[in-house]
């Protein structure tokens, strides 16, 4: 996103849960915009905030950090927004966003932005709080302290953000004002002596000329670098001179990183006492809430309750409008095949183009409700709870407690559930729980598993709980095998080392229900303008695949046929055999295309799990969506325009034959398409998401080949170890 010429820049930060976001929309309004930083998908809010003077600021909403020390791609956003380094601009000021109610805690950030020599301006957040948490904090000491201007806001109530922007306006004026110079700085031998030799090693392009600056870096590096770390913009020589002090405190006893903290801390608690005053107090609502929402089991009860509801409301909830957007597209693209010429304009345009549009459209409901959910849940507090009860489950398997939300969220629908994992930090946990998310039964399987459940155990046998105990097998079968994965990748290909987790619990309280619903609309328009681009592309490459070529001879000699029929019948009977013949001149194209073409030509590979040509096109049509699958089935089958749960379908699976007269779907290989359904990653939406969310095709690449052969794998062995033991 580029930055308006001729205004200034102010960069907004803070710790997570600090109210910043809320502070960033009551200061810019509805004048922002969301873009992504350059080389990675972290969301980059920028607003223009008009001052009383008539001026223009820009400013920007830096991601949310504890401190300014950075170990992944996304952390290095904040050191590289506010200290001005290659590819973003320096900010001629900032304003550092504190939660006045974890006061000691938030000021640490702010002694690493004094040090990196930017003009700093406090705003001391939800002073509205202070009263319940026993604490009370004197701005005027607390400025002396800081020798920072400091102003009191209470964002969620709109308070104090006109003496905001007048203190913004006052440092963009005279910037020495809020420039102090460091505010600690280490004054232990060894510790000075490990910073003396890393100052050396910092580059020039960084300091400024500034001395105080090159060695706010000097710590930075020291304090970021280590063997896991994903830093890109860190240059060999800084990276090999930290390394090397870091191993000699090593081998001396002494841990830099912990020294450097201490020391920070040191500090702020020797001048708490002059600007925080702390009563004792009675428990809190806080407390008392969190007496039944962190109980070891209570609170995963409750904890699970409630993801039910979220469960709920992407799974049947968001269903009436997912049918209201699917008949509205299915009406569209019906009336453009009845108003327009029969042509392959009118086809591309009906089953291509409306197909491809209403193919992204399906996903918004699910989307927007689940990042209502979220938000309304970060905004409340619950979130951080949510991370601490599961992080004790979760951390066995290598995976964050964040993942369990965007885990859930894949019963409903891959999708939504990978957008869900930025609520993590770590770029390798969000890649670790994308990898294992579309493993998790998505609502997407179920038509499949109906059609194969149906044609396996027919209900008419009296046997509807058995078909119940299946579906809930397969179920239970992608949950296991989703948590095995997880641990085999987290040990592999994403090996690195589990972080603890640190969280933040903040008070509870209500929802800024405006910073929610922007957030939704955010995160949908998002959605829409990348990866719904990305599925439209592929749908129509989908049509295309399914669709050429046209045998002419085929058409006409089914066109004389209908002109026959049209001279012999009359009434209903006229138009059931027209209807006939209709869907099978679909199944003859069908089988003629590209994509029946490559049906065949995969059958070698897929015969060993079972499956025929005409399951291979099924599985091609899938790959735009796996419910297709049973529609492209009906298609093969001469079946279309049938209820695809009609017995008419289920019958014909039935009573499909090899060449040799060998039934096709036996039990052994309905297990074995069910298996394979399971585990594939029969959906290009699916890819699409992943490619927005990690900027590259190595990651959805690797999703789709890692899937596809377990998939294979497991098949395999369902209808081979199957054969082995007798069965069919």
């Amino acid at each position: 996103m580029g930055t308006v010429v001729g205004i200034r820049r102010v960069a907004i930060a803070g710790n997570p849960n600090t109210g910043k976001t809320t502070l960033f929309n009551e200061l810019t309004g509805s004048r922002a915009k969301v873009g992504n930083y350059p080389g990675v998908t972290v969301d980059r809010h920028v607003g223009e905030l008009s001052l009383a003077g008539g001026s223009r600021v820009e400013l920007v909403d830096v991601p949310g950090t504890y401190s300014l020390a950075a170990r992944s791609l996304e952390e290095e956003i904040a050191i590289q927004a506010i200290a001005g380094l290659h590819p973003l601009e320096r900010p001629d000021a900032v304003v550092a966003v504190v939660d006045a109610t974890q006061l000691v805690r938030n000021l640490y950030l702010v002694l690493q932005l004094v040090e990196l020599g930017v003009p700093v301006v406090v705003a001391l957040n939800m002073t509205d709080r202070l009263e319940e948490t026993g604490q009370a904090v004197d701005v005027e000491a607390l400025s002396r302290e800081l020798r920072l201007p400091v102003v009191a806001v209470a964002a969620a109530r709109k308070r104090g953000i006109e003496e905001l922007k007048r203190e913004i306006e006052r440092i963009l004026e005279d910037p020495a004002c809020a420039t102090p110079g460091a505010l600690w700085v280490p004054d232990q031998p060894l510790l000075m002596a490990d910073l003396a030799n890393v100052v050396r090693a910092v580059p020039a392009e960084w300091s400024a000329g500034s001395d105080a600056r090159r060695r706010a870096f000097a710590l930075w590096a020291l304090l970021s670098v280590d063997e896991h770390d994903e830093l890109r913009s860190m240059p060999g020589g800084l990276r090999e001179i930290v390394e090397r002090r870091r191993r000699l405190a090593e081998a001396s006893g002494r841990c830099i990183e912990e020294e450097i903290i201490r020391g920070r801390y040191d500090w702020l608690d020797a001048r708490a006492p002059l600007f925080l005053r702390e009563a004792k107090r009675a428990p809190t609502r806080t407390d008392r809430i969190d007496r039944w929402l962190l109980h070891p089991a209570l609170g995963f009860a409750i904890f699970l309750a409630a993801m039910t509801v979220v469960f709920q409301a992407l799974f049947t909830w968001a269903d009436p409008v997912i049918g209201w957007i699917e008949a509205s597209f299915t009406w569209l693209g019906g009336t453009l095949e009845r108003s327009l010429p029969n042509s392959l304009l009118t086809d591309l345009l009906a089953n291509g183009i409306v197909a491809g549009v209403g193919a992204v459209l399906v996903f918004l409901p699910q989307i927007l409700l689940l990042f209502l959910f979220l938000g309304l849940m970060e905004d409340t507090g619950y979130m951080a709870r949510v991370a601490y009860l599961m992080d004790r489950v979760m951390k066995s398997l290598g995976l964050h407690g964040r993942a369990f939300v965007p885990m859930l969220s894949g019963y409903a629908c891959a999708v939504p559930a990978i957008l869900a994992t930025r609520t993590m930090e770590r770029r390798r946990d969000r890649l670790l729980t994308m990898m294992v998310v579309p493993l998790m039964t998505c609502s997407a399987r179920l038509p499949v598993y109906g059609l194969l459940i149906a044609a396996l155990v027919p209900a008419g046998q009296g046997r509807s709980l058995t078909q119940g105990l299946l579906l809930a097998a397969m179920y239970l079968f992608s949950t296991l095998v989703a948590l095995l994965a997880a641990a085999v990748l987290g040990r592999t290909v994403l090996r690195g080392e589990r972080q603890p987790l640190l969280i933040e619990m903040p008070p509870y309280r209500l929802p800024h229900l405006k910073s929610v619903l922007r957030l939704m609309w955010e995160k949908g328009s998002i959605f829409l303008r990348e990866a719904g681009t990305v599925i439209l592309v592929c749908t129509v490459a989908m049509w295309a695949l399914l669709s050429f070529p046209k045998d002419e001879a085929a058409a006409r000699a089914s066109e004389e046929r209908r002109e026959e029929v049209r001279a012999s019948l009359s009434g209903e009977e006229r138009e059931h055999a027209l209807a006939l013949l209709e869907r099978q001149q679909k199944g003859a194209d069908l089988r003629a295309s590209f994509g029946g073409r490559l049906g065949r030509l995969l059958e070698p590979t897929i015969e060993p799990l079972g499956f025929d040509w005409k399951i291979g096109i099924g599985l091609i049509g899938a790959f735009a969506a796996r419910e297709v699958f049973v529609s492209t089935m009906a298609v093969v089958y001469g079946l279309e325009g049938e209820s695809e749960s009609s017995e008419a379908l289920r019958a014909r699976v039935r009573s499909e034959r090899w060449p040799d007269g060998r039934p096709v779907f036996t039990p052994l290989v309905c297990f074995s398409l069910m298996v394979f359904f399971a585990l594939a990653c029969q959906c290009m939406s699916t890819l699409a998401a992943v490619r927005r969310e990690t900027a590259t095709w190595r990651w959805p690449v690797f999703l789709f080949v890692y899937m596809t052969a377990l998939a294979w794998v497991a098949s395999f062995g369902v209808v081979q170890g199957g054969r082995l033991l007798g069965w069919t």
